[in-house]
């Protein structure tokens, strides 16, 4: 039960009782009073009878008293209906006449007894001749006090249902303005501001706080609109930078939910928006069904913050076949008040893979070094302490081996140098109009020593009368001869290599065939990039992954053509690239320099 109806029913009760007990204390002051004044009103009677039967009896015979006073009683008794009984008596106190004993008013009863004395004047002198006793019965004292109570009983009923009706009228005018104010409030709550409350209806002592409640209410509204129309603009504004930042950002509450997300981390996440907004992070699953992020944010969740803001959590998870660099630090209120942290997520699936590539790198150069180095120191120690120990055949073999090891140590530093020349953005090569067709027969003559060794047969089919193109000789003899050597490398004893030059609309197509093991679909797109090596079962020849991008730099980014390779597992592989004639080259030159003017 409230305050307020418990200090109603309190006042209501006490405002009963008090009003019970001014009944009570009236009805009993009235019923003494009326009692005293019936009394008097008796002896005014008995003192009345007194004097008048003095004067009656006067010098009457004994018998003649008796009847006179006899009839005098019956016609006072008939008369009034208040008398219960009359009794004369003499001086000695001896009964003259009573009406008890004539059996008079037998149903009356006498609740009020009143004596007054018989006094008679002769000669001057007082005398006592006897006593009148009249016996009241109350009946108009008893009539009176009924109506007494009934008019008080009355009045305190129609005050008593006064009061509590007041009473309830103002408890329902209370309850009405203060339910009125009461929806108000909820409304404003519930965000309905500028909400008023009617005032006219209002009691005068509701309508200051009503008027209050109003000016409240319109202030709240302004400043509503005002704040609503900031805080969109700061949340596009949140919004906009979120999505236009390169790596990708989800946000989420101390929960663990996900409040924002752009599209750049839902696009290496792999996920929509119904997948990812509003659902707890932690369940998120990689590739394998294992949970991406749980295990760290547990780990944050662990840590103080005060050391994550310092140093934020870092560590990376696999996603579609893409490495992330996950980063969580703990997002703050302008007060300092916590309220969640912001997942940072970087691709870096390139720097790991070069990373690993170049550690690869490193370890085939390192071995691929080590070889002719290694071979070199022995058949140099050899010759010069054992030198004269063997013969001119065997000596010529001794050095045609190292020579042989020069010229693949020699080949290595090349492709390290060109690869670190290439990649420089200031580099430029010279070019000046040459001949294809010789520029394929010298490549054959230089690796024909090397074909020789595996018993293979160089197949050159040249297209006759192939226009001269604008090249840099060196730097193409280069990539074609690594093409070249890498088919010798890999081709079987015994087999044909074939080299092809031709026409093909605007370019010339330069290719080297041969019947190796082939290349499988998903490694022909890498085959190209740096450090990048095919290794399997049935390819293990070393190198030091640089041969083929060095190609790929060469003609594309110094010449302007296109490299290819068209492979099948077990069917061989067939490597190449195209370069443009003088007049597409000028062309797209032509269109190079438009592009960068705009």
């Amino acid at each position: 039960m409230s305050a307020q109806k418990r200090l109603v029913i309190l006042g209501f009760t006490f405002s009963t009782v008090l009003i019970g007990l001014v009944f009570l204390l009236a009805v009993f002051s009235i019923n003494d009073n009326l009692n005293k004044c019936y009394k008097y009103f008796g002896q005014i009677i008995s003192k009345s009878l007194a004097i008048e039967c003095v004067e009656m009896t006067k010098g009457l015979s004994e018998n003649t008293l008796y009847n006179t006073l006899r009839t005098h009683t019956i016609s006072i008794l008939e008369s009034n209906d208040d008398m219960a009984f009359i009794e004369f008596r003499d001086n000695k106190d001896n009964i003259i006449y009573s009406s008890k004993k004539d059996n008079m008013c037998p149903k009356r009863i006498a609740r009020i007894n009143v004596s007054s004395s018989m006094l008679s004047y002769d000669t001057g002198n007082q005398k006592i001749v006897g006593s009148v006793s009249v016996g009241l019965t109350g009946s108009v004292i008893d009539s009176i006090s009924f109506m007494t109570r009934l008019s008080l009983l009355i009045a305190f009923i129609i005050c008593w249902l006064t009061i509590g009706l007041i009473i309830i009228m103002n408890l329902i005018i209370a309850t009405r303005e203060l339910n009125a104010l009461y929806g108000g409030v909820k409304r404003l709550s519930s965000g309905e501001f500028g909400y008023k409350l009617n005032i006219k209806n209002a009691s005068r002592e509701v309508r200051e706080l009503y008027k209050a409640f109003n000016d409240m209410s319109e202030k709240l509204h302004t400043y509503n609109e005002s704040s609503i129309e900031s805080l969109m603009l700061e949340k596009n504004k949140f919004e906009a930078i979120l999505m236009s930042i390169a790596n990708g950002v989800i946000v989420c509450d101390s929960n663990d939910n996900v409040l924002l997300v752009n599209d750049h981390a839902k696009n290496l996440l792999d996920v929509s928006d119904e997948e990812i907004l509003k659902t707890n992070i932690k369940q998120y699953c990689d590739n394998n069904g294992i949970d991406a992020f749980k295990e760290k944010i547990e780990e944050y969740k662990n840590t103080p913050i005060v050391e994550m803001s310092d140093k934020p959590l870092e560590f990376n998870i696999e996603v579609s076949e893409k490495v992330l660099k996950t980063v969580i630090s703990p997002m703050f209120l302008s007060n300092g008040d916590y309220v969640g942290y912001i997942i940072v997520l970087i691709d870096v699936t390139k720097e790991v893979e070069m990373d690993r590539l170049r550690s690869q790198f490193v370890s085939n150069v390192s071995h691929e070094l080590r070889t002719p180095v290694t071979v070199l120191r022995t058949y140099s120690d050899t010759l010069s302490s054992m030198g004269d120990e063997f013969d001119y055949e065997t000596q010529k073999e001794f050095l045609q081996i190292m020579n042989k090891e020069v010229i693949r140590l020699h080949d290595m530093v090349n492709d390290i140098l060109d690869f670190s020349r290439y990649e420089a953005k200031t580099v430029k090569l010279e070019k000046e109009m040459s001949d294809v067709s010789q520029l394929v027969q010298e490549c054959v003559d230089r690796a024909n020593i090397l074909a020789k060794e595996k018993h293979l047969e160089f197949v050159v089919m040249t297209e006759p009368k192939l226009p001269q193109i604008p090249i840099n000789f060196d730097s193409i003899t280069r990539a074609l001869m690594n093409l070249i050597t890498n088919a010798i490398k890999y081709s079987p004893d015994n087999t044909i290599v074939k080299i092809r030059a031709e026409k093909m609309g605007d370019y010339i197509v330069l290719a080297v065939t041969d019947q190796g093991p082939g290349i499988s679909e998903e490694n022909q797109k890498k085959v190209f990039d740096r450090f990048f090596r095919v290794e399997n079962s049935a390819h293990t020849v070393k190198g030091t992954g640089l041969g083929l991008h060095l190609v790929k730099i060469t003609v594309e980014k110094y010449h302007s053509g296109e490299v290819f390779v068209h492979s099948k597992l077990g069917e061989g592989s067939t490597f190449g690239f195209k370069l443009p004639t003088a007049e597409k080259l000028a062309e797209l030159e032509d269109n190079y320099e438009q592009i960068s003017r705009k």
